[in-house]
């Protein structure tokens, strides 16, 4: 069965919080391979990798029932229901993760000229005030 992890590692190893994972749980997103004889909460690799997975999705913003859709089609589990057209819907999901990665570029954009704007406004304070200047970011 592979190597069990108890939740704290996979929430290091995936960067997402106890919280988060146990929400995902709930919602039935990712389910424990196996409890302890303590009740703890097992998973395996292929757990971290749907967790993985589901961690790319959120920023795009999918919701729930989005990454519920797009999880039965690129990782489904034995429970899942099958999809009508899965190709098709991947199409479509595709077509707004671009969507939204280039949204998030025009916002990264964005921030990169305010970033550079105030590092540009703190080296000329310090000149005009005589302060060292500052270290490069």
């Amino acid at each position: 069965m592979g190597e069990q992890m108890q939740i704290g590692e996979v929430a290091e190893r995936t960067g997402l919080s106890l919280r988060t994972i146990r929400y995902y749980e709930e919602v039935g997103l990712v389910v424990p391979s196996a409890r302890s004889q303590g009740g703890f909460r097992l998973y395996i690799e292929p757990d971290v990798e749907r967790l993985l997975l589901i961690k790319r999705m959120k920023p795009l913003g999918f919701q729930l029932d989005e990454m519920r859709e797009l999880l039965a089609i690129l990782d489904p589990l034995p429970d899942d229901a099958p999809l009508d057209d899965p190709a098709a819907r991947l199409k479509q999901y595709s077509a707004t993760a671009e969507q939204a990665c280039e949204e998030l570029r025009a916002k990264l954009r964005v921030a990169e000229e305010f970033a550079a704007l105030l590092h540009t406004q703190l080296i000329t304070h310090r000149r005009q005030t005589g302060s060292a200047l500052p270290q490069s970011p």
